[in-house]
């Protein structure tokens, strides 16, 4: 049976028979030859491009035992039911050769088959949590009558695939398995047990199901796993001691996992281990010294952990380690000297810890290190003047620590081999020679970020392939020079000069810039207009004027525009509310724009985020926005909008912060006008004060904001905002305007202040008992304080102020612990200051202008309380003084300050009508007061 090695296309196709099949450009092997029948097929990494037709002679192989595609482009076509017509198939494998569309049924018939590999060619997605991912489909009962029918198979692999589903229970009938390969299927459920068991399996893959539980078994001495990945699935508990029983594992992936507590003490037993991974994890123990047990490790991955102590002394005697990753625990002590030993090593990440002191110049004696990572650390001290001497790095990667000193940036670039280097947010200072010419031109990355440099470092003329630039938060001044233009002038893709004193910048000639961000500088002279291929685009916080240019609407890939805190005025162009497909971030607050916003947002836009805060604009607010079906945050406060308030925008299911504050919007706010859905239901944060708004508080509103609702306070603390930009918001807090630079997803105020809203209070507002601050002040609201507000345990500022409110402070608002902010002025509050807890930290101002407030920290005191009169005995008093015009409702409003104070305020009501009435009242208390005294005297 002879073997034919790289056969000629044309030839293979003689043999098969005249076959059909329309593909470019590739060359393949016949694997097996038999009696005149091809029974072994293998064309992968063959340049296959086109689409397998259905009545190609590719399935008249009948014969065929193995046939292999994988590894072509296959463009996105379905896969045949013809691949399942194979009688005698043991080997099918048709991966990444970009097959879509649902897997056949038929597949199933292959009853022969030994190994199956239709796994997707999305293979590691870029983002795991995305569940859109892959194209190509395995529905629940195709898979289920694959496990069932067959039985033979050895080999399982559907990486990427949608199934969507449980893993069947059929799964446990093929215990013959020696590989199960399921990442990325977006499985659920638990996964079982009996599987890792399965006495031949030496690869189990089932990585990046994020919904897939369970724990790891108790595992036996005959186990034969090698491969074992389960990173980015929801498995709990801690590793099980019994790990050591995998005597012949290799590789161990447990990344993104949800283990915690200790490592355990055998897992560093694993001494034929090469590859280890469980980071980003929540395990909490030291870094023991038995780790050098693992002498064939080549990848140790610790990151991202609760990693405490110092790191062990014996690390050093692990002389095959290539790549070490500690970064983002919280190891504390000093860089050993001891790592110096480990000659292989490539790659060495140790940020985000606690470590001090300097760094040893052993790690710079390393000739084979190309990688070093201490980012944000405390390191103490300058780097040593040994780090020159590594003549083979690649990678400095040193930013975020506090290392402190004076680095000679000449001597730094001696570094031959240096293509990416990173000193950024440290002490350091870098003395740059600018009269020494650099022969280093290889870099692809500079961040020298918060470097105290006064100014452009020379070496920067010679970098022609740069790609990324970052001299932020220095103190850089004057004009950009002109040959700045010239670095990286078609492979520069990321420019950050923010925060430095930068007074000029005459324009932006680089052909691939994709992030551009200069905010926080002196900039003046008009809008510098970025290249076409530009995506995130800031120049806030400058002193730049003038209208902005046309040209601004050719930038067809602008996703980030943020221009506020400028001085540009003129009319906002109207191509702005249809940029580009991408288009997410409008920033145009704090400017001079005026006339009507007339931009037209069309169907379809992805815009997020719309800020036209502290301008001119007038007219009303554009209907268009209801277009904008991703909008989750609209500022559009401090302008000169008319209008009445914009209900329809209640449809706009993903909106989360409304403000309108300071404009001229008017009428009642009125009910929703949508039925049958809940209005607004994201809202956290609405500020619509300082406007004239009139009529009853919107309660058909307030009653259904379910965002500000039972939110989990327990949840991971989030922000809103894109990778790159954070969202922020303006609120007013005790009178003061406080800027969020970044906005908490859990964080909700409503702010209804300085407008005419009548009425009480609604009841209903208590249920939104995530609300962080509640503002109704300068109102003509009235009523009574309703008690419900108690039940908003997380409120932080409550102002009623300058409304009409009457009656006692509920004792309810006790509860409210995490009060630090009560404005109840100016009011006709009356009675007894609730006294305790938060309360006895607001002073006067709290009460001012409520006369009838007693109580700390008031110096009116309350006293004691008498009596109140039966309802009968109030009725005898008011049938038998109707005459007199005695008002005995006076004397009950007056309770709260006492009972003798409310009579006194009744009798004052009718002084001027019944004066002689009332002196017979009186005569007469004081007669039968002498005739006690009298009676005593005897």
């Amino acid at each position: 049976m002879p073997l034919l090695h790289v056969v000629n296309l044309i030839l293979i196709l003689k043999w098969c028979s005249g076959m059909r099949l329309v593909i470019l450009c590739f060359r393949g092997r016949v694997t097996s030859w038999s009696n005149g029948h091809v029974i072994g097929l293998d064309l992968s990494c063959s340049h296959l491009q086109g689409t397998i037709q259905p009545n190609t002679t590719l399935f008249h192989l009948r014969h065929l035992q193995t046939l292999n595609l994988a590894f072509n482009d296959f463009n996105f076509s379905t896969i045949s039911p013809d691949f399942g017509s194979f009688p005698s198939l043991t080997h099918l494998n048709l991966s990444y050769s970009n097959f879509t569309g649902r897997i056949p049924s038929k597949i199933c018939h292959l009853s022969k088959l030994v190994s199956l590999d239709l796994s997707y060619f999305n293979y590691y997605p870029q983002n795991p949590y995305d569940s859109s991912y892959s194209l190509a489909r395995l529905e629940q009962h195709t898979f289920n009558m694959l496990l069932r029918n067959l039985t033979q198979l050895r080999e399982l692999h559907l990486d990427s695939l949608n199934i969507s589903s449980p893993l069947p229970h059929a799964l446990l009938n093929l215990s013959s398995l020696t590989s199960l390969s399921l990442r990325y299927c977006q499985l659920r459920g638990k996964f079982s047990e009996n599987i890792f068991h399965f006495p031949n399996l030496r690869e189990l893959c089932v990585s990046g199901n994020l919904e897939l539980t369970g724990k790891l078994p108790y595992f036996n001495v005959t186990t034969s796993l090698q491969f074992l990945d389960l990173s980015f699935i929801s498995f709990s508990g801690q590793l099980p001691d019994s790990i050591s029983n995998l005597k012949a594992l290799n590789i161990l992936y447990l990344y993104n996992c949800n283990f915690s507590r200790s490592i355990p003490a055998s897992l560093w037993n694993l001494t034929q281990i090469t590859n280890l991974d469980i980071g980003s994890n929540s395990f909490s123990s030291q870094i023991p010294s038995s780790i050098s047990n693992l002498a064939k490790l080549n990848v140790l991955f610790l990151s991202g952990n609760n990693l405490n102590g110092q790191i062990p002394d014996s690390l050093g005697n692990m002389s095959q380690l290539t790549s070490l990753y500690l970064s983002r625990n919280n190891l504390n002590g000093q860089i050993l000297d001891s790592l110096g030993n480990m000659s292989q090593l490539t790659y060495l990440n140790l940020g985000y810890n606690s470590l001090n002191g300097t760094i040893p110049s052993s790690l710079f004696a390393l000739p084979s290190l190309v990688g070093i990572g201490l980012s944000n650390n405390k390191l103490q001290g300058p780097i040593p003047g040994l780090v020159y001497e590594l003549q083979n790095l690649t990678y400095l990667w040193l930013s975020s620590n506090n290392l402190s000193g004076v680095v000679d940036l000449d001597k730094l670039l001696k570094l031959k081999n240096l293509i990416s280097l990173d000193l950024s947010y440290n002490g350091l200072s870098l003395n740059i020679n600018n009269s020494v010419n650099s022969t280093l031109t290889n870099f692809d990355t500079i961040q020298l970020a918060s470097c105290n440099l006064s100014e452009f470092p020379n070496f920067l003329r010679e970098q022609a392939r740069l790609s990324y630039l970052d001299l932020s938060n220095n103190k850089i001044h004057g004009e950009v020079p002109k040959w700045l233009f010239n670095v990286g002038k078609d492979s520069l893709y990321s420019l950050n000069l923010s925060h430095n004193l930068l007074t000029s910048l005459e324009r932006l000639p680089w052909t691939n810039l994709q992030l551009i961000d200069l905010h926080s500088n002196l900039l003046r002279g008009p809008l510098p207009v970025p290249p076409n291929t530009t995506y995130i685009f800031s120049i806030s916080n400058n002193k730049l004027s003038g209208e902005i240019p046309p040209l601004i609407c050719s930038l067809s890939s602008l996703q980030v525009l943020d221009l506020s805190n400028n001085s540009f005025s003129g009319l906002i162009p109207q191509c702005l509310g249809n940029l580009s497909n991408s288009f997410s971030v409008l920033n145009l607050g704090i400017n001079s724009f005026s006339g009507t916003f007339t931009a037209t947002f069309t169907k379809g836009n992805l815009l997020r985020n719309l800020n036209l805060n502290g301008n001119q604009i007038e007219g009303q607010v554009p209907r268009s926005l209801l277009n904008c079906k991703y909008l989750e945050i609209l500022d559009l406060g401090k302008n000169k909008i008319n209008d009445t308030f914009p209900h329809w925008l209640e449809t706009l299911t993903e909106l989360q912060v409304l403000v309108l504050r300071f404009n001229m919007f008017h009428g009642h706010i009125g009910t929703s006008k949508i039925k049958g859905k809940h209005p607004f239901p994201k809202l956290r944060i609405i500020d619509i004060s300082c406007n004239e708004f009139t009529g009853l508080l919107p309660t058909n509103y307030i009653k259904q904001f379910g965002a500000m609702m039972n939110i989990d306070e327990h949840v991971k603390l989030k922000y809103m905002g894109q990778q790159y930009y954070q969202d922020s918001v303006v609120v007013v807090i005790k009178g003061y305007e406080i800027q969020f630079s970044r906005i908490l997803t859990v964080f909700s105020i409503i702010d209804f202040s300085r407008n005419k809203f009548q009425g009480e209070i609604p009841k209903s507002i208590g249920r939104l008992n995530s609300l962080r601050g509640l503002n109704l002040s300068h109102n003509n609201l009235e009523g009574h304080i309703p008690t419900s507000l108690g039940n908003l345990k997380n409120l932080e500022s409550l102002d009623l102020s300058s409304n009409k409110f009457v009656g006692e402070i509920p004792q309810q608002l006790k509860s409210l612990m995490f009060l630090e902010v009560l404005n109840l002025s100016n009011n006709q509050l009356a009675g007894p200051i609730p006294q305790g807890s938060q309360f006895n930290t607001f002073g006067n101002d709290s009460y001012s202008g409520n006369l009838a407030l007693c109580g700390f920290p008031l110096s009116k005191k309350c006293k004691e309380l008498q009596p109140l009169p039966s309802p009968q005995t109030l009725q005898q008093y008011e049938n038998s003084n109707k005459s007199s015009g005695f008002n005995w409702q006076v004397v009950v409003l007056g309770y709260g300050c006492g009972f003798v104070f409310g009579m006194v305020m009744g009798y004052l009501m009718f002084i001027t009508q019944r004066l002689e009435w009332f002196m017979k009242i009186v005569e007469g208390k004081h007669h039968k007061k002498v005739k006690r005294s009298k009676k005593g005297a005897h």
